[in-house]
């Protein structure tokens, strides 16, 4: 059986995979630990070619690669680019989050609570960590204009988010994410979520200001690293009479 070759900086990846795709892995790399940033220029071709000594097809395809997946973006006559996530709207496909002129704004954020706590079951299954692993428990009410629009909680490892236990809460900001990379070096790079159907619990039903087990959608996301590590697990409340959802099919 032929031996996989040895390329010189490519590190942790599966030496059976083919040459691009570590390739790929090891420019996600990169990204995860913060030495390509997002919103910056990548090495020129010919720089990695002659970094990781392969040949510039095989470079060029390892890029294509993360070009399709919507993490390195070109952009004619300056390069290539990290691509930033934008998750500002995500929540807008579902909610209306327009003021009373018909504007749409990112809803102010009142943190209720931060502070650690053993990971539950639940919580170390989603965000992969080990059996005695602490999490940060962020608990937080969204509003627009005064109004309540989302209820949120969210989970994130403490070891790698720990900076913001010495945070004050009203210094966290509106968006969650960029936060995430300023003060803990840790970029959010894509999130799966999953829409079901739920009643409003005493917390919830208070702070939503509806009655208790008043229906609501409920959004769980889970936010992982450039290189899939979870990073976030978030569940968001909102009053089921709002949500909407529409599709265009050709």
């Amino acid at each position: 059986m032929p031996q996989a070759r040895s390329v010189r900086g490519i590190t942790g990846t599966d030496s059976r995979l083919p040459l691009y795709q570590r390739l790929r892995d090891e420019f996600l790399l990169q990204i995860a630990e913060g030495h390509w940033v997002p919103g910056t220029p990548i090495p020129t071709e010919a720089e990695m070619t002659r970094e990781y000594e392969v040949a510039i097809g095989t470079v060029r395809k390892a890029i294509e690669t993360l070009v399709q997946d919507g993490i390195l973006e070109r952009q004619q006559g300056r390069g290539t680019f990290v691509r930033r996530p934008e998750f500002t709207h995500s929540l807008s496909r579902f909610f209306r989050q327009v003021d009373s002129q018909g504007i749409t704004r990112i809803p102010e954020s009142d943190i209720l609570s931060l502070e650690s706590e053993p990971a539950s079951q639940q919580v170390r299954q989603a965000l992969n960590l080990a059996a005695r692993a602490g999490v940060i428990h962020l608990e937080r009410l969204r509003r627009l204009e005064g109004k309540p629009l989302f209820h949120e909680r969210i989970w994130l490892p403490q070891k790698r988010f720990a900076a913001l236990l010495e945070t004050p809460k009203d210094a966290l900001g509106d968006l969650l994410y960029p936060t995430y990379e300023t003060l803990c070096g840790q970029l959010v790079a894509h999130a799966r979520e999953t829409l079901s159907i739920g009643v409003a619990d005493a917390s919830t039903s208070e702070l939503l200001g509806v009655a208790l087990e008043t229906p609501v959608v409920v959004i769980d996301r889970i936010a992982s690293g450039f290189d899939g590590t979870p990073l976030e697990l978030r569940r968001s409340y909102g009053i089921a009479s709002e949500f909407r959802y529409q599709i265009e099919i050709a």
